[in-house]
C-alpha cells in the first residue's frame, strides 16, 4: 500500500478537488495525510475555532469505510500571505520526510489565488528538497493538535499529481480521471462540513452545486457515475489493463 500526501493551501481545498479520491484511496488501504498549509482564516463567517472543528468534522467523513489511515496536519503559514521561499519549501519537505510520502497531490499551478500558486511551487520544490542528504529539514509540528513528528530518511516521492480547486472560470483538460462512483454524496458532506464557508455564505452554495456537476461530467468522460480530474507532468505507468475503467 502507498503513503499519500495531499497538500491544500486552505482547509476544504482537498475536499473540493479530490475528496472522493481521498475516500476511495483510504478504502483501498492506502495511508493518506492531508496537509493544510494555512488554517484558512480570516474569512467573513469563520474563526480559528470554527475552522478547527470543521476540518476535524470533514476528516471524520473522509475516514468513513477506510482500511488505511487518514490523518490531517496543519503547517500554519499565514492565510493570504503564503510565499514561495526556501524556508517554506523545507517545511513542506519535512512533512514529506516525516510521512515518507510516495505520492504527492497538490493544487493545479494555474490559479487566480496567490496562495494556491505559491503552495504549488513550494510543493514542487519540496519534492526535490526532501531527497537531499546534507540539508537540515525542520521536524514538522501539526498545529491542529500540537503533535511533533520525527523526520524519516531522505525520500523522493515517485509521483506528483495535481488536483483542480482553482479560482479561475475555466474547464480542466485532465491527464486522467479517477472513478469516485458511490462516494459523491459523502464528498459533498465533507465540503458542507465547512459550514462557515459553504452553508452560511449563500453565494458559496453554488460552489457545492458545480462540484457535484463536475463529478458527474468527468465521470461521464470515462463511462462511470462520477469522477475527479487530475493533471500530471509525467506519464502515469500502468501495470496492466485491469487498472483501466472499462
Amino acid at each position: 500500500m502507498a503513503r499519500v500526501l495531499v497538500v491544500g493551501p486552505h482547509p476544504d481545498d482537498q475536499e473540493l478537488g479530490m475528496g472522493g479520491t481521498i475516500m476511495r484511496l483510504a478504502q483501498q488501504g492506502h495511508d493518506v495525510l492531508l496537509l493544510d498549509v494555512t488554517n484558512g482564516e480570516p474569512t467573513p463567517y469563520g474563526s480559528v475555532e470554527t475552522r478547527t472543528k470543521e476540518a476535524a468534522d470533514a476528516l471524520e467523513i473522509l475516514r468513513e469505510g477506510a482500511t488505511g489511515t487518514v490523518d490531517r496536519w496543519l503547517l500554519g503559514l499565514p492565510n493570504r500571505q503564503v510565499e514561495h521561499t526556501i524556508e517554506n519549501r523545507h517545511r513542506i519537505a519535512g512533512v514529506i520526510r516525516a510521512w515518507q510520502a510516495q505520492i504527492v497531490f497538490t493544487t493545479y499551478p494555474v490559479d487566480a489565488h496567490p496562495d494556491h500558486r505559491a503552495v504549488t511551487r513550494c510543493v514542487e520544490d519540496a519534492r526535490f528538497d526532501a531527497k537531499l542528504t546534507k540539508v537540515d529539514m525542520p521536524a514538522p509540528t501539526d498545529l491542529w493538535t500540537g503533535r511533533t513528528f520525527e523526520l524519516g530518511d531522505p525520500i523522493y516521492p515517485k509521483w506528483m499529481m495535481y488536483y483542480y480547486a482553482t479560482h479561475l472560470r475555466w474547464v480542466a483538460d485532465p491527464s486522467f480521471v479517477f472513478d469516485i462512483s458511490g462516494v459523491v454524496d459523502r464528498k459533498i458532506d465533507s465540503i458542507n462540513a465547512y459550514h462557515t464557508q459553504f452553508v452560511l455564505p449563500e453565494k458559496n452554495r453554488k460552489v457545492v452545486e458545480w462540484v457535484r456537476a463536475s463529478a458527474t461530467y468527468f465521470g461521464s468522460r470515462i463511462g462511470v457515475e462520477a469522477g475527479e480530474a487530475f493533471h500530471t507532468q509525467e506519464p502515469v505507468g500502468l501495470g496492466g489493463l485491469d487498472s483501466l475503467v472499462m
